[in-house]
């Protein structure tokens, strides 16, 4: 509806259009595994729809697909807070054609609204965030900026369970027992090994953003099969906190939806000066992750580990992963006229 309260369609507000393109195109900031930035946004004259993009699904170690819709729900609540930073209301429909797998959500029955500052702020966070694999510094996390991003998560309906000195300990040999399993698999190798080859592609882990040497911390970081050059400094991993990103289902809704909480708790962690670090690995491997789900007592599914620490300020932080072009990820073809 528009700002008298009727309905909006494209001959009414040619803005609208526009401003679906711009949130998609803002979508790419958001994390995806390995960087392979599995979506493909479709713009129409009244809706904005996220798709999967199978060319860029980690067949290998995300068969079933967690961990690519994991990422498309972070790139959908990224856009939505782009959509409502400029003054739009949208309604989100997840999975909302059972014939059509590909799709995941729709964002439809836009609105006009009041620009949302909090919505601001965020976006403005989605081009600093990165990921900073190195160890994190000896200055421990303030206890309000976890609990604001443990609020952060539940906003979304998701839950983070912070993770006890025990704990960290059993997710440490998890985190390296996971490690083996996949060195050991060929098919794990190679999908790993493409990722991180893709120099100049728009997509893939360059040199720049991997550690140069295997960091010495309590719970080792992922073997990604070669070294990068990122410098890794003498921190370890003793301030970090580690948590739970969980829920109630092991579904694609509730996949989608932890992304979209990932999203969240990483967009307040960058705005808050906290560093984050989502683990993978751990629940590729169907063993290491039933031994997280019993660190949740068995009630509810892991969906991702997160680290967070205080980087390091002696050192400047990790270059950007590259990303693929606006034109590769965003269909306007059928709005491409109207919009002239």
């Amino acid at each position: 509806m528009g700002r008298d309260g009727k309905v909006v369609t494209m001959s009414q507000d040619s803005q609208l259009t526009t401003a679906l393109a711009e949130a998609a195109t803002t979508a790419g900031h958001a994390p995806s595994v390995h960087n392979t930035q599995p979506w493909r946004w479709r713009v129409l004259p009244d809706a904005l729809e996220l798709h999967t993009v199978a060319d860029r699904q980690l067949t290998a170690s995300d068969p079933e697909g967690r961990l690519l819709a994991i990422s498309c729900g972070a790139a959908l609540h990224h856009a939505r807070l782009a959509l409502a930073a400029e003054g739009w209301r949208a309604v989100v429909r997840r999975l909302p054609d059972p014939s059509d797998p590909s799709l995941l959500a729709r964002l439809t029955d836009l609105s006009r609204t009041a620009a949302d500052p909090d919505a601001m702020r965020m976006v403005q966070c989605m081009s600093v965030r990165h990921t900073d694999r190195r160890p994190v510094s000896d200055e421990p996390v303030p206890t309000d900026a976890i609990g604001e991003i443990a609020r952060a998560v539940t906003a979304e309906g998701g839950r983070l369970q912070v993770l006890d000195r025990d704990q960290v300990l059993e997710l440490a040999s998890t985190a390296g027992h996971a490690d083996t399993v996949e060195a050991e698999d060929p098919e794990l190798r190679a999908e790993l090994a493409y990722w991180t080859s893709r120099a100049g592609a728009g997509t893939g882990l360059p040199a720049e953003v991997l550690p140069e040497q295997p960091p010495q911390t309590t719970v080792p970081a992922r073997d990604f099969g070669r070294p990068g050059s990122l410098p890794v400094g003498p921190g370890h991993d003793r301030a970090a906190v580690y948590a739970l990103l969980h829920g109630d289902e092991d579904e694609r809704d509730s996949w989608l939806r932890a992304g979209e909480a990932l999203s969240a708790a990483w967009l307040t962690a960058t705005r808050l000066g906290v560093s984050m670090v989502p683990l993978s690995a751990v629940v590729e491997v169907p063993g290491t992750r039933q031994t997280l789900r019993q660190m949740l007592a068995g009630i509810g599914y892991p969906y991702l580990v997160l680290r967070m620490g205080i980087a390091d300020p002696a050192h400047a932080g990790p270059p950007h992963t590259p990303r693929l072009a606006g034109e590769q990820v965003v269909d306007t073809s059928a709005v491409r006229g109207e919009r002239a």
